[in-house]
């Protein structure tokens, strides 16, 4: 079995030849303009625009906690828009992560992952603005990545 390799670094640049799958955590209420998705919206237009799409109609689609966007941005990069965070602040119900949101789009970034043949890159998701402990999120990529043979890089952005 594999494991997960960490490397300081920007995850929206994976210097790996082969398709790349970015994955990042979003929150269930339409909003982005904080945290990782910064960095994506800088590279590529592409991704805010089907999140937003996707969030507009989400009366006749899958938009939800636990679902996964996949939005191709170059011939061999994609990015996976997962909703892993109910609201976008910390209070009184706690933390926005939702850990089980998180284990179930997981999966489905594996499945789509194992359909690409791509290495998946990301930032520690849940864990910035949704509040999350790596913890937490590390064994659910572990069980649902790793462990079905997809290489994962984490990447940790700037310093600790």
């Amino acid at each position: 079995m594999g494991e997960i390799t960490y490397i300081r670094g920007d995850a929206t640049a994976p210097s790996v030849k082969g398709t790349k799958l970015i994955a990042h955590v979003c929150n269930d209420l339409g909003g982005w303009g904080k945290g990782f998705v910064v960095a994506v919206s800088r590279r590529w237009d592409e991704p805010e625009a089907a999140y937003r799409a996707w969030h507009r109609g989400r009366a006749s689609n899958d938009f939800g906690l636990g679902a996964a966007q996949f939005v191709q941005v170059e011939p061999y990069v994609w990015v996976a828009n997962m909703i892993g965070q109910r609201g976008i602040r910390s209070g009184s119900k706690g933390v926005p992560v939702r850990y089980e949101a998180i284990d179930v789009a997981l999966g489905r970034l594996a499945d789509k992952a194992l359909e690409l043949n791509a290495s998946v890159h990301m930032p520690r998701i849940g864990c910035g603005l949704a509040g999350g402990k790596w913890s937490r999120v590390e064994p659910l990529i572990v069980e649902r990545l790793v462990k079905r043979g997809v290489a994962v890089t984490v990447y940790d952005h700037g310093e600790d």
